[in-house]
């Protein structure tokens, strides 16, 4: 089956010939020039949102590693029945392991330095079903955590604040005190260090002490667990099991999700994500709307074609549609040259950024500095379909004046002078 003249016509003249292109080469570098712009532009959104993306994905794999998916709490101090509520929670298919936990803030001290922290008394038995924090030791291991004796494992950072490595002593000052005769005395009691973790974030590695949860309950004098932490089987899906947990539960227990307790920066992070994608959108806008002088410019040389196919019969119509096609065609190889462009960087960053690293001699992400020590990236397809269509749409919106003003060319006068 023959393709409609129309169409021939408008690929005719977005390949031209050999002759074409010598008698109208700055056209073509313009149109050139604006495929380019228009691949230039996707590839950037597409790089910059995967960069933004991996950077997410990183940061919130290195908070799940010590935190858990959701936290069921009491209300009301101890939760004695955690077995109870961690059967209940079971129940629901999505949950895959609980384990008790007790949260409290208290300070460690050692010679002249103190440090606040939270404090957070764990089973070591069940810890490492419910988080990662057992594969990010270096030092020690939380079976060294046993119930009386007083172990602790610190944050690297908190560690090294304190100036203690492993089998050290530290002291810790609960914030209740005891009443004597004298006043209320601090509560002290000191701990050994038995092992070290390191996250990757540098809040929970300057700020959290692991204890084994009996002496927790001992030291801050709770009759049980404060809480359970669970694991689902899909962390996205968090926030609806912490829900339907809610809703079953009994009442007095608060049960909260990952993306709760981090709000504020999952929200900061989002809205980054979205002035991005809108200022990098503005790039593709300009790259598509050179197509508008690129095409004013084609209708204006090609005055006596469209005179000539009007004569022929050819409608308004018709002759606007030929140069829809021609910029259509343009905004499309550009579009998919851009996100080959982008998905090929964004695939491979662990290699283009090490190497650019090592030809100008500088480290654009100090590990002292930043969290990540590499630039991590992770395209995801519902950010690039949309980078997809917009820059389409944009191309064929770029098209309609030109194509609208060539339907409007009147034959007799562009025939006069020929």
């Amino acid at each position: 089956m023959s393709l409609p003249y129309e169409l021939r016509i408008g690929l005719r003249y977005t390949r031209a010939g050999r002759r074409a292109r010598r008698r109208n080469g700055f056209i073509s570098f313009i149109s050139a020039i604006s495929m380019t712009g228009i691949a230039l532009g996707v590839a950037a959104l597409i790089i910059v949102l995967s960069v933004m993306n991996g950077f997410q994905k990183e940061v919130r794999d290195k908070m799940l590693s010590v935190l858990s998916h959701i936290e069921v709490a009491s209300m009301n101090g101890a939760l004695t029945d955690w077995r109870q509520v961690a059967e209940m929670a079971r129940a629901n298919p999505e949950v895959l392991a609980a384990a008790p936990f007790v949260n409290a803030q208290a300070m460690f001290a050692r010679e002249n330095m103190v440090r606040g922290a939270l404090v957070r008394g764990i089973e070591p038995e069940f810890e490492p079903a419910v988080s990662d924090i057992a594969k990010r030791l270096p030092a020690g291991k939380l079976t060294d955590l046993v119930d009386g004796g007083f172990g602790v494992v610190l944050g690297y950072e908190l560690a090294r604040s304190l100036g203690v490595m492993v089998g050290e002593k530290v002291t810790l000052i609960a914030p209740q005190g005891n009443v004597t005769p004298a006043g209320v005395v601090p509560r002290l009691r000191q701990f050994t260090v038995v092992g070290l973790f390191e996250s990757g974030h540098f809040e929970y590695d300057s700020s959290l002490a692991l204890i084994h949860v009996g002496d927790a309950q001992r030291l801050f004098r709770v009759e049980g667990p404060t809480g359970v932490r669970l694991k689902v089987r899909d962390m996205q899906r968090a926030p609806q099991v912490a829900a339907d947990l809610a809703a079953v539960l009994p009442q007095g227990l608060l049960v909260r999700d990952w993306s709760r307790e981090n709000r504020t920066w999952f929200a900061a992070v989002q809205t980054e994500k979205r002035m991005m994608f809108i200022i990098l959108t503005l790039i593709v806008a300009v790259a598509a709307f050179n197509l508008v002088s690129t095409l004013v410019m084609t209708v204006t040389e090609k005055q006596s074609d469209i005179a000539i196919l009007r004569t022929l019969g050819a409608s308004p119509v018709s002759v606007m549609f030929v140069f829809i096609v021609q910029g259509a065609l343009i905004g499309v190889i550009g579009t998919l040259a851009g996100v080959g462009l982008g998905l090929l960087v964004a695939n491979n960053l662990d290699i283009i950024v090490p190497a650019i690293e090592a030809v100008v001699g500088v480290q654009f992400l100090p590990k002292d500095i930043y969290f990540i020590s590499s630039l991590p990236s992770d395209p995801r397809a519902s950010d690039i379909v949309p980078i997809t269509i917009i820059s389409l749409v944009l191309a064929l919106v770029a098209t309609l004046y030109p194509s609208w003003r060539a339907s409007r060319t009147r034959p007799a006068e562009a025939l006069r002078y020929d």
